[in-house]
């Protein structure tokens, strides 16, 4: 189906669904109860997993296929919110034009950067893609003010043409929408002593997610990306065949970058402001460490990666001293202050922390991340705790035994 094996589009389907029930999976628990506080299906953080999914997918075709690690990406998120609320302020405020231009310009962007930067490769290639960045950043901070509002950053306001819109309604700022439709509208249902939101926005940002997904798997399993494979394996072999490298990472950096300034475009169309903090260098270090913590190289790990991350930030930050008073309160009062105590280092503003904690355990015990912890959770199921011998599961490639070695070596 869509060009796609069987295997594939089991996965596809199982992605979709996850997908459009992420309001009910994100709220398992009853709204009175005290385990409401890890309730996440409120259309905010919804948005910005599926967003931020798009971001690692694309950082993963870079990444994860070729090996090259960009600390630079931060810059196609910012051009792309910086191209889309510039067409919201033209042109119309409905979403589709601004999406389109922000990955027409990230890719442009992308392809100048990119054909500088791929001369070199390994920790230089890094070096140089975190220069641009931060040059783009301080371009947008200062230099570029006419056309980002510097430090202030670029939003939207009543003398703004919209000359396909019109002329402006009333004395408040319009909502981007999709056609008519607003993406802040939602609607909820009430039922199990939860409350399911269902917000327009995210069904948008939702509906592109699949999409990039889509086009995400038909990459990876294209001979396009099988030569990406090649270039990660041994880039110097791949030459002596007789095949230029360049133009394949070239086109997976322009790739990538144009799934960066997708989320960009998706960021502004949620909330129509741009700014330069986008562009930082922590905003490039959190799409590595999404990919990395989810499992570079695999399709899923990415998704999964952001969608642990942008959970602890918007869960965990949440939690304060007056909640962990209320759920540590049955200590007597000289153990709850110490409990107390510890526990604030991790959550509120010292969440940071815990993501820290999370990855650096992660790296050292899931090295393939969390999709590897997956797998072997899903082996261990299947097989059962009882240990096998080694000639029950033969290698299929015949690969020899280390511990051996043959006489006389």
């Amino acid at each position: 189906m869509l060009g796609l094996n069987p295997k594939d589009t089991k996965f596809l389907l199982i992605v979709v669904f996850l997908t459009l029930f992420t309001p009910i999976l994100l709220q398992p628990f009853a709204a009175g109860s005290e385990l409401a506080q890890f309730n996440g299906g409120y259309p905010d953080l919804m948005q910005k997993i599926a967003i931020f999914g798009i971001f690692a997918v694309g950082f993963n075709i870079l990444f994860g296929l070729t090996g090259y690690l960009s600390f630079g990406h931060a810059a196609f998120l910012g051009i792309g919110s910086y191209a889309a609320v510039w067409m919201f302020k033209l042109l119309t405020m409905n979403v589709i034009p601004g999406i389109l231009l922000a990955m027409v310009v990230s890719g442009l962007f992308a392809a100048a950067i990119g054909y500088v930067s791929l001369r070199r490769s390994g920790i230089y290639f890094s070096i140089l893609t975190l220069a641009f960045a931060q040059m783009c950043y301080k371009m947008a901070y200062s230099v570029l003010t006419p056309l980002t509002n510097g430090e202030t950053g670029l939003q939207l306001t009543l003398n703004d043409p919209r000359i396909l819109d019109g002329a402006q309604q009333g004395s408040s700022l319009p909502v981007t929408n999709i056609f008519g439709l607003a993406m802040n509208s939602s609607y909820k249902l009430e039922a199990l002593g939860r409350v399911f939101t269902f917000n327009v926005g995210f069904y948008f940002c939702a509906v592109i997610a699949i999409l990039a997904f889509y086009v995400a798997i038909r990459l990876f399993r294209s001979p396009f990306g099988m030569m990406l494979r090649a270039v990660k394996s041994n880039q110097q072999r791949m030459t002596y065949t007789g095949l230029d490298p360049k133009p394949y990472t070239l086109a997976a950096f322009v790739i990538s970058g144009m799934y960066a300034g997708l989320a960009g475009g998706l960021l502004a169309a949620m909330d129509p402001l741009a700014g330069a903090d986008r562009m930082l260098w922590t905003a490039s270090g959190e799409v590595v460490i999404m990919t990395i913590l989810g499992g570079a190289g695999t399709l899923m790990g990415p998704v999964l990666g952001a969608g642990v991350i942008k959970y602890l930030e918007n869960i965990f930050s949440k939690i304060n001293e007056g909640v962990l008073h209320d759920w540590f309160s049955f200590l007597p009062d000289g153990l709850e202050d110490v409990v107390i105590w510890v526990f604030a280092r991790f959550t509120g503003e010292g969440w940071h922390l815990t993501l820290g904690v999370t990855f650096m355990l992660v790296v050292t015990f899931l090295p393939g991340g969390l999709i590897e912890g997956l797998r072997r959770l899903a082996s261990r199921l299947r097989n059962g705790s009882q240990k096998r011998d080694k000639y029950d599961n033969p290698d299929p490639e015949h690969r020899p035994d280390p511990g051996k070695r043959v006489a006389g070596e």
